[in-house]
């Protein structure tokens, strides 16, 4: 693995910059994650000492120690007692994680994420209504069947539910968009898991993906964003009045 150079602290201390007195962990963890990030550092490559990131930065090395053991735990740095700390992957690799860290270490309310995953659900089925393959929707196709299929078992019902917004993601063909969405979703799972609580709520659901997928066929965007944003208030309001009666 390539040793990071003792020679570049200048660079490093000029691109991190030092922090304020009493700077708090997830701080000196943001910067750190700029760094590692900003794909100036190839992946597998073993990053300065502690003492030398803790002067860079102008914080305690127990900070920085507490920092990237954060990091640790998110995937983006392996620390390795005896041998060093490295970087995990490249910026693009890293990105999921970055997005987690981001959304993780602010307050965050639900009625928030759920605007945020409206936004980006709207805009996926807009850029799929042009951009889906043939392939893709057929697949699109079959995870409607698999809800229709599913209406009795509320439980493999919301796994197709889910798979039907994964394949719609992809069908997108945009990888930020993908990562930003398993983000929200995965902040949201606790309700997302209950999509929908009896059969009667499954068929409005099967009858808004099936409209989502109808305007795909007809590679008609506006009609796409516009079921899409019909099946986002939905759902929307029904985890919302889930998250408020498990609160």
């Amino acid at each position: 693995m390539p040793a990071y150079p003792d020679d570049r602290s200048a660079e490093i201390s000029a691109s991190l910059g030092v922090l304020p007195s009493g700077t708090p962990v997830s701080e000196v963890a943001r910067r750190l994650m700029d760094l590692f990030t900003s794909g100036s550092i190839q992946a597998g490559t073993r990053l300065p000492p502690e003492r030398h990131l803790a002067a860079s930065l102008g914080v305690g090395r127990s900070a920085v120690r507490e920092a990237l053991a954060a990091l640790e735990i998110l995937g983006i740095v392996d620390v390795r007692p005896g041998s060093g700390t490295y970087l995990r992957g490249t910026a693009s690799e890293l990105l999921p994680q970055t997005l987690r860290w981001g959304l993780l270490i602010g307050e965050r309310h639900t009625t928030e994420l759920l605007e945020l995953r409206s936004g980006l659900e709207i805009y996926v089925a807009r850029l799929a209504a042009t951009r889906a393959t043939a392939s893709d929707l057929e697949i699109i196709a079959r995870r409607v069947e698999d809800m229709r299929e599913t209406v009795e078992d509320l439980s493999a019902f919301a796994k197709a539910d889910l798979e039907f917004h994964h394949s719609l993601a992809e069908a997108a063909g945009n990888r930020v968009l993908i990562d930003q969405l398993h983000v929200v979703r995965s902040l949201l799972q606790v309700y997302a898991d209950r999509a929908v609580h009896d059969e009667a709520e499954a068929r409005v659901a099967i009858a808004e993906h099936d409209a989502v997928h109808v305007a795909l066929v007809e590679r008609d965007e506006d009609a796409a964003a516009s079921a899409m944003a019909v099946h986002m208030a939905t759902a929307s309001a029904r985890l919302t009045a889930d998250a408020s009666s498990a609160s």
